[in-house]
């Protein structure tokens, strides 16, 4: 498993519903964050790449989608020939885990409402907050407040948002910068603790599942 670079994954909504739609997917490897925006017809500040690279002073590569599935369109073909081309784990906090999770389902659901294929074939995944609940004394339970508590506040100074509730009237209002940033942070908060749990734990206190679906694409 430590031969495998970790891919931080977290997705933004407009809620829980099986109507509400993503508004942002990101990733974040140890070189650079990967950032895809659904502004839903409406026309961010053309300055808004470079404006998000000079806050967060890390390398950030953003793409702008008129859409939902012009969205995942651009996240299943950057997967194919990114993520799949490349000896990763893609990870996530309460993205799935044992017990449900928020991120896989989600997108598994908006993913069928277009009849689009699954993006992930072939990458291994593993839950952060599983290893956390389990294998760390905190007394949060939450990707911020866990972060805060075993590394440092550097991301939430960053982080405009207390709660991804407060990304979903940002996104509604054209802050889109604001909840791109809150999106990055996750991201980033999610990879320094799977590289924390690594540096601690064993391999078998990892839960690794595989994220191919029964059936693949060429086979339907």
């Amino acid at each position: 498993m430590t031969a495998l670079s970790t891919v931080a994954f977290d997705i933004e909504t407009t809620g829980f519903t099986t109507r509400d739609q993503l508004t942002v997917v990101g990733f974040d490897a140890d070189i650079s964050s990967r950032v895809f925006l659904n502004v839903d017809g409406r026309n961010p500040p053309a300055t808004l790449e470079t404006r998000l690279n000079e806050q967060l002073q890390s390398p950030l590569t953003l793409s702008i989608h008129q859409d939902e599935a012009a969205l995942l369109d651009d996240v299943t073909a950057f997967a194919e020939s990114t993520l799949a081309q490349r000896d990763i784990k893609l990870v996530a906090y309460n993205g799935e885990t044992w017990k449900g999770g928020f991120d896989l389902p989600f997108l598994r659901t908006r993913l069928s409402m277009y009849d689009r294929e699954w993006p992930f074939t072939g990458l291994p995944y593993i839950d952060v907050m599983d290893v956390f609940e389990s294998r760390f004394n905190t007394t949060e339970n939450t990707l911020p407040a866990v972060y805060d508590e075993l590394i440092d506040a550097d991301l939430s100074d960053v982080d405009p948002f207390e709660d991804s509730a407060k990304a979903v009237e940002a996104w509604e209002a054209d802050e889109f910068e604001s909840v791109v940033v809150h999106n990055v942070a996750d991201i980033r908060r999610t990879r320094a603790l799977m590289n924390l749990a690594e540096r601690y734990c064993s391999k078998s206190d990892f839960s690794m599942k595989s994220l191919d679906p029964v059936v693949p694409a060429s086979d339907q």
